[in-house]
């Protein structure tokens, strides 16, 4: 187990961002879990570490949106996840963190700025089920999940355009993420990320987990449509600049 105090002081608020994060609410702000906890020590040992976690809140998730998702957007995007998380396995001696960073930072930036170009008439108004679209964000998300936890803002790029009433686009989102954190435990277990020492780090954060989905759960029953998809898109936004700060900074 991790014993350093200034560890514990950036992965306690790490795993309480992605809680809520994964719960449905604040968007893509979850893909600051990684990197902060990545500021003590390093990115693949922090992505382990995650892991378990994130599977611990998958759990709370799935028991409390059990009855509520949008079939159609899991039956175009989770195939195309799964064969995203393959070209990850595949891959993953290629892409180091900060590309991956940069890569979905610049996803999340550019939707915000073309739905942002868009009038407020056009924004509002539901997007129809697109397959070919829902299939590359679902590789993608798939992908950069593998890679580094971060499959938000790819998921997002497709669904929000939906407009679907928040409690279902949290579902959505929790069931699609929940596929894919299970199925991505195979390949971390074959690259041998799981060791003793980051399981018992794992145990130790683990019961922040179902605190902070169940918050963010809360919140997510009493936030109108509108104010909803305004704070996302400004969690995906902010999310996507950070990134693209920390990618460029250390790929320069």
């Amino acid at each position: 187990m991790i014993s350093d105090p200034t560890f514990y002081l950036f992965a306690i608020p790490a795993v309480l961002i992605v809680g809520l994060s994964k719960s449905g609410f604040g968007g893509s702000i979850g893909v600051l879990g990684v990197p902060l906890m990545a500021m003590v020590i390093s990115p693949v040992q922090a992505a382990a570490i995650m892991l378990p976690i994130l599977i611990a809140m998958d759990a709370v998730g799935v028991v409390s949106y059990r009855r509520i998702f949008d079939k159609t957007t899991l039956k175009i995007m989770i195939p195309a996840g799964i064969v995203g998380i393959g070209i990850g396995w595949a891959s993953a001696h290629y892409f180091n963190d900060d590309m991956v960073r940069l890569l979905v930072g610049l996803i999340a930036v550019l939707f915000v700025a073309n739905t942002m170009r868009k009038p407020a008439a056009e924004r509002n108004r539901a997007a129809p089920h697109n397959v070919p679209k829902g299939a590359v964000s679902g590789m993608l998300a798939g992908f950069t999940s593998f890679l580094a936890h971060a499959g938000g803002p790819p998921f997002q790029f497709y669904t929000m355009p939906l407009r679907m009433e928040p409690r279902l686009f949290a579902g959505t989102s929790v069931i699609f993420f929940a596929v894919v954190n299970f199925i991505k435990l195979v390949p971390y277990f074959l690259l041998g990320q799981f060791s003793v020492q980051n399981l018992e780090t794992s145990a130790v954060l683990l019961p922040l987990a179902p605190l902070s989905m169940l918050f963010g759960i809360w919140l997510v029953k009493r936030i109108p449509i509108g104010p909803f998809y305004t704070m996302t898109y400004i969690f995906v936004g902010i999310s996507g600049l950070k990134l693209i700060w920390d990618g460029l900074s250390d790929l320069l």
